[in-house]
């Protein structure tokens, strides 16, 4: 569980996108996909109208718009809540494949852009100002494979870790899509459309997983549900470019990244037996305050060099903090937006969702937290996948468009 990078609350957007006003495309079908809607239906019970505005409430946010040269399911502010749907395409030919992946595609294009707009036709999208749905869309390595698809060349299933217990029906796709938003509500919704959109061209629903954000003021750390800050350290604008996106020139001129998530099960009551001193050893961080134990201040950069009189270091050898740490990977950083996850009493933990130029980054940090991390008692890693996340669509075209050039 490589935390030490932080969740994202600023946005990340290039330079200069050279698009023309965004707006929505097409109004999305409501058929909902086979498997799809019974899972989103849980999202909805119990929270129909959370987060969304009502009469006397100040005045609705604007739309965040769409199209753009970067999915703004990573360059928008994170948002509250999540849900995120795989999907398998027919193993065929090339050919036929590729048909089908642009027919896919462009129903998913039209189908999130119509959702996120002003003003989305479907009424259970309307009454409560703007969805502020954000979305992304990526490609699993094995349909870049099977299709011979222009991705990075880099972009491949993770290896196993030492520890791992992933579930294979959980666990990768050729398609993921990730929503968010402020509210379930519109989760819920915009699952269905999806998956109506997604399955009426020939798309199988693989699995689907939701998530969500502690109640935070703007502008500080959420935390997880091991009680500690969950995010201090994701890049900058300068360092997001170097590590994040690109490498420019390739794949879509720089506007592509990789998605790493893993469904993470964490034993909170196991962790929360420790003594305070134990567990921010553990991490490497104060639980109250979220500062290294080397440093006075949250953000102070972790001096993962630093000793005591004894000789011992400041942040313990075994900490979460130091394994993770960029000074190990060349400065290397991720763009961290994870979210917890309640799936019952025995099943809690963390969708670690990460975001980086080479997927080798997450595997060197992992296999140094499989070896000596001690929070590896208190942590299962249940599902797993890698998605080329795709450069962004103009307000005339749709995602993928790079794919076979």
């Amino acid at each position: 569980m490589p935390t030490e990078q932080g969740n994202a609350q600023d946005p990340f957007r290039p330079a200069a996108t050279g698009f023309g006003r965004r707006r929505a495309l097409l109004a999305a079908g409501a058929v909902l996909a086979a498997g799809v809607g019974a899972a989103a239906d849980e999202l909805a019970r119990d929270d129909r109208t959370a987060g969304r505005a009502t009469t006397g409430a100040p005045p609705a946010e604007a739309a965040i718009p769409f199209h753009g040269a970067r999915q703004a399911g990573v360059t928008a502010p994170q948002q509250p809540a999540t849900y995120l749907l795989s999907f398998d395409l027919p193993q065929t030919s090339a050919a036929t494949g590729r048909k089908a992946l642009r027919s896919v595609l462009g129903a998913l294009t039209s189908t999130l852009a119509t959702a996120a707009s002003d003003a989305p036709p479907d009424p259970r999208l309307q009454g409560g100002g703007a969805t502020r749905l954000t979305s992304l869309v990526g490609i699993g390595p094995a349909l870049a494979a099977r299709l011979d698809l222009n991705v990075p060349a880099s972009l491949e299933e993770l290896p196993p870790f030492p520890g791992d217990r992933l579930d294979p029906r959980r666990s990768n796709g050729d398609l993921l899509v990730q929503l968010c938003a402020a509210d379930r509500w519109t989760l819920t919704v915009v699952a269905e459309l999806v998956g109506g959109a997604a399955h009426a061209v020939g798309a199988v629903p693989r699995w689907t997983q939701s998530g969500f954000l502690p109640h935070t003021a703007p502008g500080t750390t959420p935390r997880n549900l091991f009680g500690s800050k969950d995010g201090t350290a994701n890049p900058d604008h300068a360092a997001a470019e170097q590590w994040v996106w690109g490498p420019p020139g390739a794949h879509g001129n720089g506007n592509g990244t990789v998605l790493v998530y893993r469904r993470i099960r964490m034993d909170v009551t196991g962790f929360a037996a420790l003594s305070e001193s134990r567990r921010d050893r553990a991490i490497g961080r104060r639980a109250r305050d979220g500062v290294a134990l080397s440093g006075t201040a949250e953000h102070d950069e972790p001096d993962i060099y630093a000793k005591n009189p004894d000789g011992s270091y400041v942040i313990p050898a075994t900490a979460h903090v130091r394994l993770a740490s960029p000074r190990f990977d060349g400065g290397a950083r991720m763009l961290r937006r994870s979210y917890s996850y309640d799936d019952g009493p025995t099943d809690r933990g963390l969708l670690f969702c990460a975001f980086m130029r080479d997927s080798a980054q997450f595997t060197r940090i992992q296999n140094r937290l499989a070896a000596r991390d001690a929070l590896t008692p208190f942590l299962q890693h249940r599902a797993s996948a890698v998605a080329y996340v795709l450069p962004g669509a103009t307000s005339a075209g749709t995602l993928g468009e790079q794919l076979w050039t």
